[in-house]
């Protein structure tokens, strides 16, 4: 049975997240602590004191670990809720990359491990990064440079990585890197952690990108015979591309959750600015060049939200979500783009501005087509399964 009707502790929970995020965080968008690098860490601490003492600091999270226990769906309404204000995620600790890697030490990591990373991130005493990407590879295809070579108890990290979102001031760093094989260990793909300050890293610099929500922003780094315990394995030596696949296809969809939100506050005002705007004799939404921009809105809105249901149902109800979490990324950040667009265009002039969010959430939004996969690797990828190939 399919049934669009929230349930009564959703609808409290959406409209609780609702009024913090329009009374309380909206209003630190002119922050000055709000850089073009994203929130302070000062500023993310003050608004996670905030979120803590309304009870919705981290609802994503299972109940033993501070949070709600919401199901996928429950998350979806929330999250959308905290996108509504850029800096709504950041103040609820459920902003990437720290909830997609909360998410995979609940479900990976060793107890031991978990009382001492998971613990303390999940309490917003620090913040995470998960680092992947290489230049020249490593992203979209997961093709690893990065090597983990076994030594005595430790492994040695080598390699480069870049847009590792949050890595300044990070309290833990997720490492994906290659073990050869000849080591007598299982080769392959692994997932190490370790403190970002540790010897051996090295933060090249800091990335200027279109988006500007990440606190700790997005950073190129150098691995330089970094040593890591064998006991911060996170998951299996060899398996860490298995191992991952709890965090992709949830992340994907909560990217959509809270990009979601931006885009309905995006439409929210430009429907406002539409409605009050004089142009020709009449307001400019009253005019079928802005009015069908907005209707076309309207629709993009409202199939991204039950795309994102959907998907998030499917996996509530036992789904993988690897092909309906690609279906999802790539429709719903493609219509979250020509809403943004329509957005700018209704404003004009306005639209390209700092006056108003719209023109970063644009820029963000532009991103979300390319973070988590492209969307033309994720049409491949759909391809190939409906193919059978």
């Amino acid at each position: 049975m399919i049934d669009f009707t929230l349930t009564d502790p959703q609808q409290d929970l959406k409209e609780r997240i609702d009024a913090f995020i329009r009374e309380t965080i909206i209003p630190y968008e002119t922050d000055e602590r709000n850089t073009v690098h994203g929130p302070t860490e000062d500023l993310r601490v003050e608004m996670n004191d905030m979120a803590k003492a309304v009870g919705l600091f981290v609802p994503q999270l299972p109940t033993e670990w501070g949070g709600q226990g919401l199901d996928h769906v429950s998350t979806a309404i929330a999250l959308e809720a905290a996108g509504y204000s850029p800096l709504g995620p950041v103040a609820m600790h459920c902003a990437a990359p720290d909830e997609g890697n909360m998410n995979l030490l609940v479900r990976v990591a060793t107890e031991a491990q978990q009382d001492k990373w998971l613990g303390p991130l999940s309490g917003g005493v620090f913040r995470s990064c998960f680092a992947m990407t290489e230049p020249g590879g490593a992203g979209a295809d997961p093709t690893l440079k990065t090597t983990a070579v076994p030594d005595g108890d430790d492994f040695v990290i080598n390699g480069r990585k870049w847009f590792i979102t949050g890595a300044e001031g990070a309290g833990v760093m997720i490492i994906m890197a290659n073990v050869p094989g000849g080591h007598g260990v299982t080769a392959g793909a692994t997932m190490f952690m370790t403190k970002p300050d540790a010897e051996g890293i090295n933060m090249i610099r800091a990335m200027d990108t279109m988006d500007s929500s990440f606190t700790g922003g997005h950073w190129e780094i150098e691995f330089d015979n970094l040593r890591v315990p064998a006991s911060e394995v996170l998951g299996d030596v060899g398996e860490g591309f298995r191992n991952v696949q709890v965090r992709l296809a949830p992340a994907r969809l909560t990217h959509c959750m809270r990009w979601l939100g931006g885009a309905v506050r995006a439409h929210d005002i430009a429907l406002d600015y539409a409605r009050t705007r004089e142009a020709f004799g009449k307001t400019i939404g009253k005019h079928e060049g802005v009015g069908f921009m907005l209707a076309d809105n309207e629709m993009d809105l409202t199939q991204a939200r039950l795309l994102t249901w959907w998907a998030c149902d499917s996996m509530d109800k036992g789904a993988q979500g690897r092909h309906q979490s690609s279906m999802a990324k790539t429709a719903v950040s493609e219509a979250l783009f020509r809403v943004a667009d329509n957005c700018v265009q209704v404003l004009g002039g306005l639209g390209v501005a700092s006056d108003t969010v719209v023109a970063q959430m644009f820029k963000e939004i532009r991103a979300f087509r390319i973070y988590d996969g492209p969307s033309e690797v994720h049409r491949w990828a759909i391809a190939r399964r409906i193919l059978g190939s």
